[in-house]
């Protein structure tokens, strides 16, 4: 475990020793800021329109402004992810350090894990910034916090398996940018995969729904933690982790 976090902890501080961390938390709460701010003036006209012919009643925050909002942020992750974990594995292959992480007496599963615990907390910590969001929202209603913490949570999971996937496409390659691509099209392919079961079979269209990535964000999103969606999101990192420590161990 400490050769674990070793290595976690040398990753994390290879993100802040390069603009590039500081470059996607800009960029990314600069995305971010924008959509909360679209989705807050779209909010605040209809509430104005529906207190008018609603007596006095006002469209909830949860519905017009935190689910879209939690959304859009998965959005933004599809492209940060393959950003940030494509070095990884992919660098030490290309600056041939690679070797001698194998040199000291370390296990590939700690590498892998190590790797894995780095890209995880950066995607959360890029994510937890937005939580000024919803604080701002205390100003001007009572936001329900059991979707907000609900939906927090399904965002961290989902974290956890794109750095995953990510992570096993660094180790298959020297090249970053060939990593990322083929992350960022892995993650795109997962997300899309639920459009096609609208024109499946009833068995099909089960399957298809049961792998999609966005799909079993939908209960996180209405505040319910289901723990189907929990263990899908579990299963989907162990898994790609496996393979990544296959692969480590191969290569």
């Amino acid at each position: 475990m400490n050769t674990t976090l070793l290595i976690a902890r040398k990753d994390l501080r290879s993100y802040f020793s390069s603009p590039a961390a500081y470059i996607v938390f800009a960029g990314y709460l600069l995305i971010v800021g924008l959509m909360f701010g679209n989705f807050f003036s779209i909010f605040l006209q209809s509430a104005g329109n529906f207190m008018q012919y609603n007596a006095g009643q006002r469209p909830t925050l949860s519905d017009n402004v935190l689910r879209p909002l939690f959304g859009n942020i998965n959005v933004v992750l599809l492209f940060v992810a393959p950003f940030l974990t494509m070095r990884l594995l992919a660098e030490e292959r290309r600056d041939h350090t690679f070797e001698l992480l194998f040199t000291a007496p370390v296990r590939a599963r700690e590498i892998v894990f190590g790797k894995f615990l780095a890209g995880t907390v950066m995607l959360m910590a890029i994510v937890t910034t937005t939580i000024v969001y919803p604080l701002l929202l205390t100003m001007v209603g009572r936001p329900d916090w059991g979707v907000i913490l609900a939906s927090y949570f399904g965002v961290f999971l989902i974290c956890a398996t794109y750095t995953a996937i990510g992570l096993f496409w660094s180790s298959r390659t020297d090249n970053q940018v060939v990593a990322a691509v083929l992350t960022f099209c892995t993650l795109l392919f997962f997300w899309l995969i639920s459009w096609a079961a609208h024109r499946a079979g009833p068995v099909w269209s089960d399957v298809l729904n049961g792998l999609s990535l966005i799909g079993h964000f939908t209960n996180f999103a209405m505040g319910a933690i289901d723990s189907t969606d929990i263990i899908y999101y579990l299963s989907f990192t162990v898994f790609a982790l496996f393979l990544t420590n296959i692969s480590v161990e191969v290569n």
